[in-house]
């Protein structure tokens, strides 16, 4: 029981501050849809959800790589990270890889109908060390897997001896009436 207080206790003060974050973003990522659009954009709605009459996938693309560029700032990236294609609201979201916006387009007349900026991507990229990788410009995410791996690694210790000192001390006592 000793050595896993001692473990317990030194991964606690080790370790504080990056689960008190972890926590703190998992909240917020738990929530991020019910923020009224505050961490994630709401998705709006478009003219038709018929596909036959939207336009072509690389009209939007322009279409919202110049709405970027215009209203948001000259000297954003438009390199895009995915494009949400959302059928049954009938707007395709852009989503761009270098920043944390995103342009939702109409997907039948081109029309913009929202630009945001994605707090809750940023929020994630904290959550897992992601961010990290990014500053740093590492290939393969190395920051983000050592991280995880550590993080996960230390729940699962803190797991094993928070059980070992709740359910140890029951054990000795029980074995002292027996």
């Amino acid at each position: 029981l000793r050595i896993f207080r001692k473990v317990h206790r030194l991964m606690g003060a080790v370790l504080f501050i990056f689960f008190f974050v972890v926590a703190i973003t998992g909240v917020l990522l738990g929530w991020k849809k019910n923020t009224n659009g505050w961490l994630l954009p709401a998705t709006s709605k478009g003219t038709s959800t018929n596909l036959a009459v939207w336009k072509p996938i690389a009209a939007l693309h322009t279409i919202a790589d110049s709405v970027l560029i215009n209203q948001v700032d000259k000297s954003l990236s438009i390199d895009l990270d995915r494009i949400d294609i959302r059928k049954e609201k009938g707007i395709v979201k852009f989503v761009y890889a270098k920043h944390y916006w995103e342009v939702q387009l109409d997907g039948a007349t081109g029309n913009v109908l929202q630009v945001n900026l994605r707090k809750s991507d940023f929020i994630e990229d904290i959550h897992d060390a992601s961010y990290l990788d990014t500053y740093f410009n590492t290939k393969g995410e190395p920051i983000k897997l050592a991280y995880t791996l550590i993080m996960g690694s230390a729940l699962f210790l803190f797991c094993t001896t928070g059980f070992w000192l709740w359910y140890g001390p029951k054990l000795i006592r029980n074995k002292k009436r027996g």
